[in-house]
């Protein structure tokens, strides 16, 4: 069956076979956006009822402290995007979620996820694959968050999938990510490559 060239449609199909049936729901309930470098998605304080997919591009979720904006997370192509408190709990988001890069993205909204899911048993089994990536990827930076050096911070996240965001991600994100002020995120990154 022609798919409309939806990428979240191919991109799950390659997760789990899903029927015909499910093809046409997703077709019907599936939107296409696009965001500039520096828009935002959602910001704290707003509801985020939508589950992104990231078609292309690269995004960071940040809270702001002391005047400072705290990065906890950065994500691009292939991954899904969406503010935790506010899609899961129906509550206003506690973080910002930024484009870093010109992006372009499918989303679901909340209700239809849920009506998906109580109709198509395929969509239960993704939605469990996919949460189970997602919780993986926090189980990663739980630990690099609690990981006291910011060498030893530095390994951990160069060993994880993590690694290529450093060709990708701007410095100051990175720094921030790892818990590092930029100068000694970059003088890390130097001693690194020598190695």
């Amino acid at each position: 069956m022609k798919t409309n060239h939806l990428y979240t449609i191919d991109l799950l199909n390659t997760i789990f076979p899903i029927s015909s049936k499910l093809i046409e729901y997703l077709q019907a309930k599936l939107k296409f956006t696009k965001y500039k470098k520096g828009e935002h998605i959602c910001c704290s304080g707003e509801y985020c009822d939508k589950l992104f997919i990231l078609r292309e591009g690269l995004v960071r979720g940040y809270f702001n402290s002391g005047g400072k904006e705290i990065t906890t997370w950065i994500s691009c192509d292939r991954e899904l995007v969406t503010s935790i408190s506010g899609f899961f709990k129906r509550k206003p988001s506690v973080e910002n979620i930024q484009c870093l890069e010109d992006t372009s993205a499918e989303y679901l909204l909340y209700d239809d996820l849920k009506y998906g899911m109580e109709m198509f048993p395929e969509m239960v089994t993704l939605y469990r694959i996919l949460l189970e990536q997602y919780y993986i990827h926090a189980e990663d930076r739980a630990f690099l968050a609690r990981i006291p050096g910011a060498m030893e911070r530095f390994r951990y996240f160069n060993s994880t999938y993590q690694r290529h965001l450093l060709k990708r991600a701007p410095y100051k994100y990175l720094a921030s990510l790892l818990a590092m002020r930029p100068e000694t995120f970059s003088r890390i990154l130097s001693e690194f490559k020598e190695e």
